[in-house]
């Protein structure tokens, strides 16, 4: 039976694996909007590719560009 973490590990062990994909998601998000901007996409687009507001991106990234 699958309990919600790894038989290899703590819940804290698990709790930290979790924290640090979220780091690299989040890095990685900011790299790829970095790209679409200079790519020429717009905040609608890209909020649409990630299922946000253009709002929420431009927010989030205005200091991309």
């Amino acid at each position: 039976m699958r309990t919600g973490f790894d038989d290899d590990g703590t819940p804290i062990d698990e709790l930290a694996r979790i924290a640090a994909r979220r780091r690299d998601l989040a890095r990685d998000e900011e790299v790829a909007v970095r790209r679409a901007r200079h790519a020429g996409l717009s905040w609608a687009e890209i909020g649409t590719l990630l299922g946000v507001s253009k709002q929420a991106m431009h927010k989030k990234y205005r200091k991309v560009g």
